[in-house]
Formats: structure tokens, C-alpha cells, sequence
């Protein structure tokens, strides 16, 4: 169903999602407007997205505060919902943005941004606890993204939660899940080695890794997801070893020029 009185935008990032990209986009069709920005798909996923009513921006940025921030610039909508490629919105959540978007709007004292929960399934098993992003927003007090990896909206006025949730379908299988770490872990080691970290010494690498196995099998709640939960939060330690033994390197690498 359309709206008349009030316009909402979908905004969508994809990069090689062509398994998953029509499936998101059949569920944003209650929008008025859907924006894909592209960020170098090299598959089928732009010849897919092209069946659909959307309007696509290709982009080469790597800042995805940068991808998100030309997906508002384009969006035309009085509200912007914004959208990952591996993720659904499901009817119940489609309802709930539908009642938020066409109510009247006092700015001063009606939330202008909302958090949205995610269903999270991880190599094909739902996980035990859900995570949420600011994912709705009144474009007039959206101001902008920032971060290059772990982005963060600015706006201006108050937030609040949706009840319903995404459905999210991350970590299908380990090829996808080694590709995405290993292209990621150079972000955040180069973010790390910018704000100049500590050396990394052979102890660190202990404690991150268990960090990160002990937040997804502990707090997570990870241990209920049984099988998956084990390889998962394994992975999760594996995933800070990636990234912090890049880090070491560029260091490595950084101290060899300044001896030169």
C-alpha cells in the first residue's frame, strides 16, 4: 500500500548480494521510493536490482557513514528507512513504519528517529539474543553518518524503539563469512594503526581473541545455538586474530621504514 500523504524512502547498500538482493527488495516494496547505492557489485546484483522500480547510485567509496550519507542525499522522502542487503522487513515491521510514517509529527516532542531490532540467524540457525540499529528516520533531522565501518547516525531530536524486527540471514556459509573478515580486518587494523595502538605483543592476541569468544558464547548467549554457536563465537575469536595480527604487521612494516 502507498502512501499519499507522507513519502517514505528505502535505502539499500549492496555489494555483490546477488543471491539475496531480490528477496530484500520484494520486501521494501511498501516504500514509495527504493535507492540502492552500489558499491561495486562485480555479479548479477545491479542487473537484478534493475527488475525493480529502484534508483541506483554506484559509488566506490569504502566509508560506509560516506554510503549512507549519498543514500540520503538521493532519497526523496519525508522518512528514510534504511536497509543491508542480507536483511527482510517483515510484514508485521512493515505495518509498524507504515502507522510511524503517516502520523502527524511534533519535532520537539515525537521521537524523529527510531531503532529497529534484528532476528539474527547465523549459518542458517536463528541466534539467541538481537541486536538493534537506528534504521528509521524524518530525513529533515537526520544530519549525517559518521564512522567508516561501525557508522553512527547525528540527528537532531528524539529516538525511540520499533516492537518488531528485521530478519537478518548473516554468516550463511564460511567461504562468505572469510571473505567478509578478511576484507574488513584491513579497515579496522588501518583505523587502529591511525590512532596509533600499542604495540601489538604475543599476550594481546590472547586477550582480544578471547574478548571476542567470550562476548558471542557468554553474553550472546551463544552456547544455546548449539553447533553453530561453538563455530560462531570460535569464529569471533579468529576474526580479532585476523585483524590484530594485520594490525602487528602494519606496525611491523611502519617500524622497519622508520629504522631505514
Amino acid at each position: 500500500m502507498k502512501h499519499k500523504n507522507i513519502k517514505l524512502s528505502g535505502v539499500v547498500i549492496s555489494k555483490n548480494e546477488e543471491s539475496r538482493i531480490s528477496t530484500c527488495l520484494e520486501s521494501l516494496a511498501f516504500c514509495d521510493e527504493i535507492i540502492i547505492v552500489d558499491n561495486g557489485s562485480t555479479d548479477a546484483t545491479l542487473d537484478i536490482a534493475k527488475k525493480f522500480n529502484v534508483r541506483i547510485k554506484q559509488s566506490n567509496q569504502i566509508d560506509f557513514s560516506k554510503l549512507r550519507n549519498e543514500g540520503k542525499d538521493m532519497a526523496d522522502g519525508k522518512w528514510i528507512l534504511y536497509v543491508d542487503a542480507d536483511e527482510i522487513v517483515p510484514l508485521e515491521l512493515q505495518n509498524e513504519i507504515l502507522s510511524i510514517v503517516d502520523k502527524e509529527i511534533d519535532v520537539l516532542n515525537s521521537p524523529i528517529a527510531y531503532y529497529i531490532s534484528r532476528l539474527n540467524y547465523y549459518l542458517g540457525r536463528q541466534w539467541p539474543v538481537r541486536d538493534k540499529m537506528q534504521r528509521l528516520f524524518l530525513k529533515s533531522k537526520l544530519e549525517r553518518w559518521e564512522g567508516i565501518v561501525h557508522e553512527s547516525a547525528i540527528v537532531n531530536g528524539k529516538t525511540s524503539d520499533c516492537k518488531q524486527s528485521f530478519i537478518h540471514h548473516t554468516h550463511r556459509n564460511l567461504e562468505e563469512m572469510v571473505a567478509k573478515t578478511n576484507s574488513w580486518s584491513d579497515i579496522e587494523a588501518k583505523l587502529r594503526l591511525t590512532n596509533n595502538h600499542p604495540d601489538v605483543v604475543w599476550w594481546r592476541f590472547l586477550r582480544v581473541m578471547g574478548t571476542g569468544f567470550m562476548k558471542s558464547f557468554i553474553n550472546e548467549s551463544g552456547w544455546k545455538a548449539k553447533t553453530e554457536g561453538w563455530i560462531e563465537s570460535i569464529y569471533q575469536a579468529f576474526s580479532m586474530f585476523i585483524t590484530y595480527a594485520k594490525l602487528w604487521e602494519m606496525q611491523h612494516v611502519r617500524s622497519m621504514k622508520y629504522e631505514v
